[in-house]
């Protein structure tokens, strides 16, 4: 018999970021810094600590990367294709769907 897809663990799953930690780790956290001592305080009730997630830096981007995607973007147009005009109507055939669509986004 099989595993349903709901009960399999992801590989990695176990070393995924957590917001609470354990008593333990809380502890060895506040020892770290020097913000509990255990001869003096009890182990309950001990303070919050946060766990915070460190974000990875963003990548330049590259001088020639940028250029190629310009370059792109100026084709278009250069080739002749006129941009929809704001106030042009819909053809024949489009209207029907055209008032549609605003329905359907007033969900």
């Amino acid at each position: 018999m099989s595993i349903h897809r709901s009960l399999k663990t992801k590989s990695g799953a176990l070393n995924q970021h957590r917001n609470v930690l354990t008593r333990a780790e809380r502890i060895t956290r506040l020892t770290a810094e020097e913000r509990w001592d255990a001869t003096s305080q009890s182990a309950l009730g001990i303070i919050k600590v946060r766990s915070i997630k460190a974000k990875a830096g963003k990548k330049p981007k590259k001088a020639g990367v940028e250029g190629a995607e310009g370059a792109a973007a100026v084709a278009p147009a250069a080739a002749g294709a006129k941009p929809a005009a704001a106030g042009a109507k819909p053809a024949a055939g489009a209207g029907k769907t055209a008032a549609a669509a605003p329905a359907a986004k007033k969900k």
